[in-house]
């Protein structure tokens, strides 16, 4: 059932609206988008293989990359086909149930991403401030139980959302949302009766999840730059810094958009909804394609493999 007025009704459907606004450009978005999306899945799958056919990566950091890189590829992959099939073919419908699915994936593996985050940091707090058990430390099973703690964490946090949505709201005023994939806030705002609960909920969760996050990865290297102030030469201070250059910057690309597209949605109001749309969709997209590039840059041992694995293939045989 699907209506565009005012009177509340049960929706077995919802209708996206891809970019508000700019729907005659939807054709034109859709190269850059693709071509995005087709470099965040390429970049991310190559760090897979690197990593798995090179025995010498099988190191804690290199595994929460492909943690990373795994994360990455699920963000992506649940809202950019649905997104390209809306800018190529019109199809804005999505069924209720497929629609709080994608609201799972969304936020959950957001949520599992800072997590993965927070746990490397913990893994370059020991290399560098305790490197003489960095082994005994973070052997494959810690870094294995921690990879399912942050993943048990997500699903914890983020499977009451679309739960509430399911048994709370039952009635919508309309069934259009105004943005190009099921976010929470999306959703909810177009619901009738009291929403306080829901909107408290996710309000709350993103809250403690990026504040609680954000002060543990800082912390960790507050004690991390401590520590290497505390190197007798510049050399080692550069050398030392550099172990943990990528992830810093895998950081900021992951939590700099995150910022600015909340912040642009909470007080932002003069800015058009277009606007909004793009940067919750470049958040999603801006970790996946730089993340490759960032640990490819920084890690001698991968862009090595890598070149070596290229001249392999392009070898005559």
């Amino acid at each position: 059932m699907f209506t565009s007025n005012n009177v509340c009704s049960v929706p077995t459907s919802f209708l996206l609206t891809g970019i508000p606004g700019l729907e005659s450009f939807h054709i034109w978005f859709s190269i850059p988008f693709g071509s995005m999306y087709l470099v965040a899945v390429l970049g991310n799958v190559t760090i897979l293989l690197v990593v798995r056919v090179e025995r010498s990566l099988h190191q804690p950091m290199y595994f929460f990359l492909c943690m990373l890189a795994i994360i990455d590829l699920v963000l992506s992959t649940s809202t950019m086909p649905k997104l390209l099939v809306i800018f190529w073919f019109g199809a804005c419908y999505i069924g209720l149930d497929a629609c709080l699915t994608q609201m799972f994936f969304v936020h959950c593996f957001a949520t599992i991403e800072s997590g993965i985050f927070l746990a490397m940091a913990f893994d370059c707090y020991v290399a560098i401030c305790d490197p003489l058990h960095h082994t005994s430390v973070l052997t494959h099973e810690v870094v294995g139980c921690l990879g399912l703690f942050v993943l048990l964490r997500g699903v914890l946090y983020i499977g009451p959302v679309p739960l509430m949505i399911h048994l709370r709201l039952s009635l919508y005023q309309t069934q259009i949302i105004a943005h190009s994939y099921c976010e929470h806030m999306a959703v909810v705002t177009l619901a009738c009766g009291d929403t306080t609960v829901n909107n408290l909920y996710g309000m709350g969760i993103g809250f403690l999840i990026l504040t609680l996050d954000s002060i543990a990865i800082t912390a960790s290297y507050v004690m991390i730059f401590r520590a290497v102030m505390g190197l007798e030469t510049p050399e080692a201070k550069l050398k030392t810094l550099g172990t943990c250059g990528s992830h810093i910057c895998a950081i900021l690309v992951f939590y700099i958009p995150i910022a600015v597209s909340s912040l642009t949605h909470r007080f932002g109001h003069h800015v058009p909804p277009h606007i909004h749309i793009l940067l919750a969709n470049f958040y999603l997209l801006i970790p996946p394609i730089l993340n490759p590039v960032v640990y490819a840059v920084h890690s001698k041992q991968i862009r090595e493999r890598l070149v070596h694995i290229l001249k392999a293939g392009a070898r005559p045989r």
